[in-house]
């Protein structure tokens, strides 16, 4: 038999492998109670953390587990469990597919079925199944901000030399970012020298786009004086306006220019009439000063 037929038939002779489709989703968290904190966890948080509530048929299947939702976990690894049976997913993860929604869900259930203390085993694509929105009882986040990642950490772990080091490393990454309350997932960041506010508007993003635009058209697309309107980010199927702040200004201060602005916005936002000429032209500049995270 020649070589080339032998080849021939251990190809045939190979079990197949399933090929796993990747699909993309514009909006992941489309359908959550909170959607823009989920973006803003997700792509402009550092450290942040939150409790989520698992259905009753996961809770049947697998235990009560307490989990966790964090921003970023060691080495960005999709999940982990603790010995006590806690278990924490990750937003910010070097592996992903087309669905963010898709991927948490798998790494939360993989973690699930990993006995607690062992390291979960998370496949780069997971296929189709459930996703967040399929296996979490919905409601607004509980968000905990966090100056270092601690909270990773089990008793008494950080008295190891080793992971001390790590976690200063992981710590030395931090920019300070405060949640403010005077809008939905909005943020307070500093970043070298230069401080910013990031808000995740929830609306769509044609409608959020001609609210913006007719706030810049009537000059109000400001915070306030000495802040520069910087540009916006795309994420997840929202705009993420973005402010440059003097950086010698504390937080707090912002609260209320946010909520100015946020009331300022509600009302551009209701207001269904067409773009008139300047507000077309403020629209064009504004489509010249975003970037799309992915």
């Amino acid at each position: 038999m020649s070589k080339r037929r032998k080849n021939q038939r251990a190809v045939e002779a190979t079990p197949k492998r399933e090929k796993v489709r990747d699909v993309f989703v514009p909006r992941p968290f489309e359908g959550l109670t909170d959607e823009p904190e989920w973006i803003a966890l997700r792509e402009l948080v550092p450290a942040a953390s939150a409790p989520l509530r698992l259905t009753p048929e996961l809770i049947e299947e697998y235990g009560d587990r307490p989990v966790t939702l964090a921003t970023v976990l060691p080495m960005a690894t999709p999940a982990m469990t603790k010995p006590d049976g806690r278990v924490f997913i990750g937003l910010q993860r070097h592996q992903q597919s087309g669905d963010v929604s898709r991927d948490l869900a798998d790494a939360l259930i993989s973690a699930l079925r990993t006995e607690p203390g062992g390291q979960v085993s998370v496949p780069p694509l997971p296929g189709p199944g459930p996703r967040l929105q399929d296996i979490l009882v919905d409601g607004p986040l509980e968000i905990s901000m966090h100056d270092g990642f601690d909270f990773w950490l089990d008793p008494g772990a950080a008295d190891d030399p080793n992971v001390q080091a790590s976690l200063e490393r992981a710590n030395s990454a931090i920019y300070p970012t405060v949640k403010l309350a005077a809008a939905p997932a909005a943020y307070w960041c500093q970043v070298s020298e230069k401080a910013h506010v990031r808000l995740v508007l929830p609306e769509d993003e044609d409608a959020a786009l001609d609210a913006l635009s007719r706030l810049a058209a009537a000059g109000a697309l400001t915070l306030g004086d000495d802040t520069k309107f910087a540009g916006m980010f795309r994420a997840h199927g929202r705009l993420a306006p973005v402010w440059d702040l003097p950086e010698d200004t504390p937080a707090g201060e912002w609260e209320a220019p946010v909520a100015e602005f946020a009331k300022r916005y509600a009302e551009a936002v209701a207001g269904r009439e067409p773009l008139d000429a300047a507000g077309r032209r403020a629209r064009q500049g504004l489509l010249g000063r975003q970037l799309t995270l992915r």
